[in-house]
């Protein structure tokens, strides 16, 4: 089978590799789509991202979809020839957080693509995967590029849950990837009232307004404008800082309501905060790392037409064109979410 492997920065290769065979409580599966994440292009442009650096050659990706083609023992909930999505979240369930149900913070966690550890965790961009059945989503009404969007959705519901209730409140995002457009449909969906997304580019803010963003504005151009949400100490209930950009984060503390919430989910390696203003202001700021049961939600609300994320997926490529799948990807000026396709049963 082919596989997609990161050697070093601009270093991706295809490379022939050995598939494995499911055992007892896996499945097999035949790879359909695979989407291209923030984390897998700072691998790629850069080799890491603040602290975790890769050491050695590494299987790219975690956002993936594909068919079963074989069951292994005791494997009886799935079936040979579904569509499902496949989390890439493997915690150990014996560890002190896995035993407090906080399976996102394992110690021993197998998340795939991921240089954290060493030796580093294999990806799962390759034609044929191997899964825990637990990490199955079946995807039945839903397509493989659609079902490969479960694990970034995953990523900003667990951010909303983090959050708390945002009935009726007032929601800025800041930063307009994918993240912070599935988090404006994960605002939406949760009730919130005005949504405010920035960005620093014309084709992002138009995907947000897709995505449902009531006022989008271009900080290049009309940074001044979020000025205007200033007053009596500001006016934003929650923040989902989507950017990993201090000068983000920053610029958003004076709009913030006394008593807000900073939901910070972009990494973009250590920053100065303004202490001193989120100290007089009493805000919160919390991290939103990964995610673990909201997999299974964001497939189940794709799958009722709660959450379309169609829109978003904006390039489509081939494995073997998997360099100008990555170099696309980057480009925010014309792409949200590249894929690459695995097989022809898509």
């Amino acid at each position: 089978m082919k596989s997609i492997v990161i050697h070093a920065v601009k270093d991706l290769r295809i490379e022939d590799q050995t598939p494995e065979t499911p055992g007892p409580g896996q499945v097999q599966i035949t790879l359909a789509v695979g989407g291209i994440c923030g984390s897998d292009l700072h691998y790629f442009n850069h080799g890491g991202f603040g602290d975790i650096r890769l050491k050695e050659p590494m299987v790219l990706g975690h956002e993936v979809s594909g068919h079963i083609t074989a069951l292994g023992a005791g494997v009886t909930v799935l079936k040979v020839g579904q569509l499902v999505a496949v989390s890439p979240s493997r915690p150990c369930h014996d560890c002190i957080y896995c035993k407090e149900a906080m399976f996102n913070q394992c110690l021993n966690m197998r998340f795939y693509g991921s240089a954290m550890p060493f030796p580093h965790i294999q990806g799962a961009f390759r034609q044929v995967l191997v899964a825990d059945a637990t990490q199955c989503a079946v995807a039945d009404g839903l397509t493989a590029a659609e079902a490969a969007m479960a694990e970034p959705l995953a990523v900003c519901l667990h951010a909303a849950k983090r959050a708390g209730p945002m009935l009726g409140k007032s929601v800025l995002v800041t930063g307009c990837g994918p993240i912070g457009i599935l988090c404006i449909l994960a605002a939406r969906r949760a009730g919130a009232d005005l949504i405010v997304a920035t960005d620093l580019g014309e084709f992002t803010l138009g995907m947000a307004k897709t995505a449902g963003a009531d006022v989008t504005i271009d900080m290049r151009l009309n940074a001044g404008v979020l000025d205007d949400y200033a007053k009596n100490k500001g006016m934003f209930d929650l923040l989902f800082e989507c950017s990993g950009a201090a000068q983000a984060l920053a610029g958003a503390v004076k709009v913030m309501r006394p008593g807000g919430i900073i939901m910070q989910l972009g990494l973009g390696g250590d920053m100065s905060l303004p202490v001193q203003a989120m100290t007089a202001k009493e805000l919160s700021l919390r991290g939103s790392f990964r995610f673990h049961e909201e997999f299974q939600t964001g497939v189940s609300l794709m799958q009722k037409g709660l959450i379309d994320v169609k829109p978003f997926i904006t390039h489509s490529f081939g494995l073997d064109d998997a360099v100008r799948a990555f170099e696309t990807a980057g480009d925010r000026s014309r792409a949200m979410k590249a894929q690459i396709t695995f097989s022809d049963a898509v």
